[in-house]
C-alpha cells in the first residue's frame, strides 16, 4: 500500500513509539509485507529466519525486534513487537474499511463512492463497498459482496454468493491466541473473468490479489491473499489456492486441487483432480497426485502398486 504522500521515518517511529537507528529523515513511500516489498517501503520482521531477506530487500525502513547491522541507506525501527506496530501503521494509514454513504435501493447496498460502468447489471442483495470500481457490461448476481477498494474489469460475471476482498488469512500465534495481521491490500479482477457461486478471492495483505483476463473460476473456489492468477486459466470446483502463489497463463486446476503458499505453477500446466504440489511446477505438463508429479510417472507408479499383491504371492509372503 502506498501512502498518499511520503512519510519521514522519524514520524512513523513516533506513531508506534519505536527507536530509530539510521537516517530518520529518510522518506518512506508505502507499507508492505515481505512478499510484495517495493522500493522505498517500510516492512516488518520479527523472526531471525527472515532478518537477512527483509534487511536486504527493497525496503528503506524495517520494523525489527532486535538491534542488528543493516545496509547503508536504510534505517531500522526497533520495536518489542513489530507485528503489533505494523498493524498500528496499517490502521493509521489505511483508515476505515467500512462503507460510508451507502445507498439502499432495490435490495442493494452500494457505496456512494463506488464507480460502476455502463450496462452493468446488479441484482438484489448485493453489497459494494467504498471506492470500488466496476467496468462495463458486468453481471453481479444476488448476494455478492465486494469489499472496499476492489477493482472489477469489464465483461465480468460474479455469481451468487461470491466474496471479493475478504481479509487475508494471516495470523501470529500469541500465548492468548491468534493475532490477525490487518489487511490493507486489494483485489483486481481483470476483464472477461467469470467467478462461480460461493467462491472467494481474498485481498492482498498490503498489495494486490489479481485474477487475469479471461480466467474462469467454478463454484466453491478459494484464492488466497497476494496470489497472481494469469490469463485464461480454468479452476474447477473446490480448488484451493493459498496466499502469495503465482499461477501463470493457461493453467488448468481440476476439482479439489490444493496449492500451498508461495508456489509457482508454470504456463499451460494441468493439475488433475485432487492433486497437490509441494514445490513449484514447470509449465506445459500434466500432473497428478499428492505430492504432485508428472501424470504418466504417477500412472506407472499406480500400476506397479496394483501388482504388489501378486508379487508377494509369488515370493511366498
Amino acid at each position: 500500500m502506498k501512502f498518499s504522500k511520503p512519510q519521514k521515518i522519524k514520524d512513523l517511529a513516533s506513531l508506534i513509539g519505536a527507536e530509530v537507528s539510521g537516517n530518520s529523515d529518510l522518506l518512506v513511500q508505502g507499507i508492505n509485507e515481505l512478499n510484495v516489498i517495493e522500493d522505498g517501503d517500510i516492512a516488518f520482521v520479527d523472526h531471525p529466519k527472515y532478518y537477512d531477506k527483509t534487511l536486504n530487500s527493497n525496503a528503506i525502513a524495517i520494523i525489527i525486534n532486535k538491534k542488528v547491522e543493516f545496509p547503508s541507506g536504510k534505517a531500522i525501527l526497533i520495536s518489542d513487537d513489530p507485528f503489533r506496530d505494523f498493524n498500528k501503521l496499517t490502521s493509521h494509514f489505511a483508515g476505515r474499511l467500512s462503507p460510508s454513504g451507502v445507498g439502499e435501493g432495490g435490495g442493494k447496498a452500494i457505496s456512494s463512492t463506488a464507480i460502476i460502468g455502463n450496462n452493468t447489471r446488479i441484482f438484489p442483495n448485493v453489497f459494494i463497498g467504498d471506492n470500488v470500481r466496476i467496468g462495463d457490461n458486468c453481471t453481479i448476481h444476488p448476494n455478492v459482496s465486494i469489499y472496499d477498494n476492489c477493482v472489477i474489469g469489464s465483461n465480468v460475471i460474479l455469481h451468487s454468493g461470491v466474496v471479493i476482498g475478504a481479509d487475508a488469512f494471516y495470523y501470529k500465534k500469541r500465548p492468548a491466541g491468534y493475532d490477525r495481521l490487518l489487511s490493507c491490500g486489494t483485489v483486481v479482477i481483470e476483464d472477461n473473468v467469470e467467478i462461480g457461486a460461493l467462491s472467494s478471492i481474498d485481498r492482498g495483505v498490503t498489495g494486490e490479489t489479481i485474477i487475469g483476463n479471461g480466467t474462469k473460476i467454478d463454484n466453491h473456489v478459494q484464492v488466497g491473499h497476494d496470489t497472481k492468477v494469469g490469463k485464461n486459466c480454468l479452476f474447477a470446483s473446490m480448488v484451493g489456492v493459498s496466499g502469495a502463489c503465482v499461477i501463470e497463463d493457461d493453467v488448468i486446476l481440476w476439482g479439489q486441487v490444493g496449492v500451498p503458499s508461495k508456489i509457482r505453477i508454470g504456463k499451460g500446466a494441468v493439475l488433475l483432480g485432487q492433486s497437490a504440489p509441494i514445490k513449484s511446477l514447470e509449465g506445459g505438463k500434466t500432473y497428478l497426485g499428492s505430492p504432485a508429479d508428472e501424470s504418466m510417472k504417477k500412472f506407472k507408479e499406480l500400476a506397479m502398486i496394483r501388482k504388489l499383491p501378486e508379487i508377494f504371492v509369488k515370493m511366498g509372503k
